[in-house]
């Protein structure tokens, strides 16, 4: 079905603007992303609706991307492991955040862990895209640290469930970005250095 899908919309890009093959790949790359984000995303709010938490898992979704869109973090190789992997994520978190009232020393406690850990290792990119650019990698790092400070400040004034949402979207980003998942999946990490001729250096 997805290659149906792109590969439509790919003849009609060629037909009108003549790509040579690296525009092509590049633009191709782009639409297969996108058709795989629009249907994980269908297919997750679809199951949290018949679940009754279409509501929360919408909320939890967009704190999540705030936080995503700055630190990034890895993809999974396979389409089927990410749509797995986000199902469990974005209903689980939502329905624990539901159910769950933390403690507000152990949300100070878990929200500082978090922000050390933003500022550690963000942003974390891709083979496929990383962030070569020095100055990109201090405004990611300083501004998904800024906002994880934000998150952990706004957990503690904000209702239960919000304030769960909060500190659980920095849980999983920090998954994301963490150096031991990239080994786990045996990811490369650090993209950029490949660019830059060095093998153990991380954003500073």
């Amino acid at each position: 079905m997805r290659k149906k899908v792109v590969g439509k919309m790919m003849d009609i890009i060629q037909k009108k603007h003549k790509l040579d093959p690296i525009k092509y790949e590049q633009i191709e790359y782009g639409l297969v992303a996108i058709y795989i984000m629009i249907t994980k995303i269908f297919f997750i709010l679809v199951v949290s609706y018949l679940l009754g938490i279409l509501k929360e898992t919408i909320i939890f979704l967009l704190i999540f991307n705030g936080i995503r869109l700055f630190a990034f973090g890895l993809h999974a190789t396979k389409s089927y492991i990410c749509l797995i992997a986000s199902t469990i994520a974005f209903i689980g978190l939502p329905y624990i955040a539901i159910n769950v009232t933390l403690d507000v020393y152990f949300k100070v406690i878990l929200g500082i862990l978090m922000i050390l850990l933003i500022l550690k290792n963000s942003p974390a990119d891709t083979y496929k895209r990383p962030i070569v650019s020095r100055k990109r990698r201090i405004f990611f790092k300083t501004t998904s640290t800024i906002i994880a400070i934000i998150y952990v400040i706004l957990s503690l004034y904000t209702p239960t469930f919000i304030s769960n949402c909060l500190l659980f979207s920095l849980l999983l980003e920090n998954i994301f970005i963490s150096p031991l998942t990239y080994k786990i999946f045996k990811l490369p990490y650090n993209n950029y250095l490949r660019y830059m001729g060095k093998e153990d250096l991380h954003v500073s």
